[in-house]
């Protein structure tokens, strides 16, 4: 069982930064495959990143792609989302997610076994 609780969401001028976190309880924190996935108001939950579980490798949505990068500490059961050059369309609750598997997590997200509840970014224009 894995319980995630996010933070540092907030309101923050277009163009500006922000810095979520993720924390995570259990033992076998290194065991899993880590993401942030996020919803606008409308739309459906998307993916955004997700790490693997040493933190060697990351994959990003193209959207975010050279904006946005996750990383983690396993020592601290901890992951991140270092948010930069953010734009109005980035506003959405972004959720922390872990899967044991790296296939479900970048595609089958539906699948996903553990969620946080969401923290809203709001980027205003």
């Amino acid at each position: 069982q894995v319980q995630l609780v996010e933070s540092g969401g907030g309101l923050v001028q277009a163009g500006g930064s922000l810095r979520l976190s993720c924390a995570a309880s259990g033992r076998t924190f290194s065991g899993y495959t880590m993401g942030w996935f996020r919803q606008a108001p409308g739309k459906e939950r998307g993916f955004v990143a997700a790490i693997t579980r040493s933190g060697a490798s990351t994959y990003y949505a193209d959207s975010v792609k050279g904006r946005f990068t996750m990383s983690r500490d396993n020592a601290k059961n901890m992951v991140y989302l270092q948010m930069n050059s953010l734009k109005p369309e980035d506003t959405a609750v972004y959720y922390c997610a872990a899967d044991s598997s790296w296939a479900t997590m970048t595609r089958d997200y539906d699948g996903v076994d553990y969620w946080g509840k969401g923290t809203l970014v709001t980027v205003s224009s």
